[in-house]
């Protein structure tokens, strides 16, 4: 098991939060496009860093070309000497259509479209091969010298996408390296639905799983103190209300049978009443969506968690915690 950690996005704290994570032991860590931009700040990680992988989580693919984006994972590959991981998602379209003002449309195919699209330039950078895409949604026929950053030694990035239907699943199973699997999900769902999808989509495109990366991290809730957790567990409840309130993440709900939950969350997010929202998540519901335990008891809980459905994960503890704490935690985390 591979053991992550995250960036906050901020770029004048990324490259203390990249050489701490190093040097405490983490395998990997990831940059998110929220109030910041997921790119830059793993210029700042990759400078910091010699051996970590370093991973967007995620890009928002719909809201940029291919080319944009091949460019600047290309630019942090070259960079970071080959430790980039591309991590792309799709997000929903109002916000690509309100706030990106983007085109959307058919969500998988166009997913799979633009990984192909980013395979296609790159195999004209590294491989000198005429760059002649033509596809429904996204079509790049000109590349010269000028504009021809060359090969890298390392050659391009490790592609992952996000994915939680069985659509962008099959996608990630086809193109991708990687799938990262949302913190809204469950483990019975990504058994009896994402790994049997992400093998179907291997399948398709002729691959086995042992190239292939699962990165699955649930919501987490932890303390030292009765009074810690108890806080942090209302505010994951709040957070499984608020995803629970898309339309889009239903069918894991109604997996379990909770389908009628996402009906009242989604009419109460439209009153705005995101705390109430939390009320409405019980005591069943939360666990299924996310590990709750004191700070002595969830490294183990999270190994046993992601144990047999995932490759990698990311363990988020508090910045008070001791540098043999952390690794004790690691360990653990990894023996998963």
């Amino acid at each position: 098991m591979k053991v992550d950690a995250g960036l906050s996005g901020r770029i004048d704290a990324a490259a203390t939060e990249a050489a701490e994570a190093e040097a405490a032991g983490f395998d990997g860590i990831w940059a998110p496009e929220l109030n910041h931009d997921p790119f830059l700040p793993l210029v700042a990680a990759a400078e910091a860093s010699r051996a970590m992988q370093l991973g967007t989580s995620i890009v928002v693919a719909f809201a940029r070309s291919p080319m944009i984006t091949a460019q600047m994972s290309w630019d942090l590959q070259d960079f970071s000497g080959g430790r980039m991981m591309l991590g792309l998602g799709s997000q929903i379209r109002p916000h690509i259509e309100k706030r990106f003002s983007m085109p959307w449309s058919h969500p998988a195919p166009r997913m799979r479209e633009y990984v192909l699209a980013l395979r296609a330039i790159w195999d004209r950078w590294q491989n000198g091969v005429k760059l002649d895409f033509r596809g429904d949604f996204y079509q790049h026929t000109l590349m010269t010298p000028m504009f021809d950053p060359g090969p890298l030694p390392s050659g391009p990035p490790k592609v992952f996408l996000a994915a939680v239907g069985t659509g962008m699943t099959k996608v990630a199973g086809e193109v991708a390296d990687g799938i990262l699997l949302h913190a809204f999900t469950t483990d019975r769902y990504i058994r009896e639905v994402s790994l049997p999808a992400i093998d179907e989509g291997l399948a398709q495109g002729g691959r086995d799983r042992g190239s292939f990366e699962v990165k699955f991290s649930p919501f987490v809730a932890t303390g030292r103190t009765e009074e810690e957790l108890a806080a942090e567990t209302k505010a994951t409840r709040e957070r499984v209300g608020f995803y629970g309130s898309t339309p889009a993440y239903r069918p894991i709900l109604d997996l379990h049978g909770w389908g009628d939950l996402q009906t009242q969350l989604n009419a109460m997010s439209k009153e705005g009443k995101w705390v109430e929202m939390g009320e409405l998540i019980d005591d069943e519901v939360l666990a299924a969506f996310a590990v709750v335990a004191p700070l002595d008891d969830l490294p183990a809980a999270l190994a046993e968690r992601v144990s047999g459905i995932s490759d990698r994960t990311t363990l988020g503890l508090r910045d008070d915690v001791g540098a043999d704490e952390l690794s004790a935690a690691l360990k653990t985390v990894r023996a998963a």
